[in-house]
């Protein structure tokens, strides 16, 4: 795996060994980010970026790449923050994450003055954790209005989504369908 655009743009990002992680791929980050960038206004640059069910930390590390000016990285896998902290390090942007060990359906209340306009949720596939961890998100406080929002699924998922989120489209991509989303702040 790699950073495909940006200013890190190729340099190698370390991958999970074993079974069990499924990282969004080179492909369909260049695609994500292409789609944000043509068809919803590059709300990258400057961004306050989260990455939840993070794994290696791609999404993260692709925004940060592309001009975002911070990242909150959440992953509860003792395996995903190993691989995280090694990204980050190699990659030189330790001064501008954090990592955060917390269950992304358990967020808890944001810590004060602490927001996000763009959020990349990418659970394990089929379990309907994205839904919780939208509902976690918009009850800890942690969204601006009007935050973007893209929750990757398997292509067979019925999303359902939550109040105070506006479905904007849904793209699929072959197994997958990423679902984006705006924040209303109405409940």
């Amino acid at each position: 795996m790699r950073i495909v655009g940006g200013r890190l743009k190729g340099r190698t990002l370390k991958t999970p060994a074993e079974e069990g992680l499924r990282p969004t791929s080179d492909r369909l980050r260049e695609t994500l980010f292409n789609v944000l960038a043509h068809a919803y206004d590059d709300p990258v640059e400057g961004a306050q970026v989260m990455d939840l069910f993070a794994g290696t930390g791609a999404l993260a590390c692709e925004a940060l790449s592309r001009g975002a000016r911070f990242a909150l990285i959440v992953d509860d896998s003792a395996q995903s923050r190993g691989l995280i902290r090694e990204n980050v390090t190699t990659l030189g942007l330790g001064g501008v994450t954090r990592l955060l060990r917390r269950d992304a359906t358990k967020l808890g209340a944001a810590p004060t003055g602490e927001r996000y306009n763009l959020v990349f949720l990418d659970p394990p596939y089929g379990k309907g954790l994205g839904e919780l961890a939208l509902i976690a998100l918009r009850d800890g406080g942690w969204l601006i209005e009007g935050a973007l929002l893209l929750l990757e699924e398997s292509a067979a998922a019925a999303i359902e989504i939550p109040e105070s989120f506006e479905l904007l489209e849904q793209r699929a991509y072959s197994v997958a369908q990423v679902t984006f989303l705006k924040y209303t702040g109405k409940s």
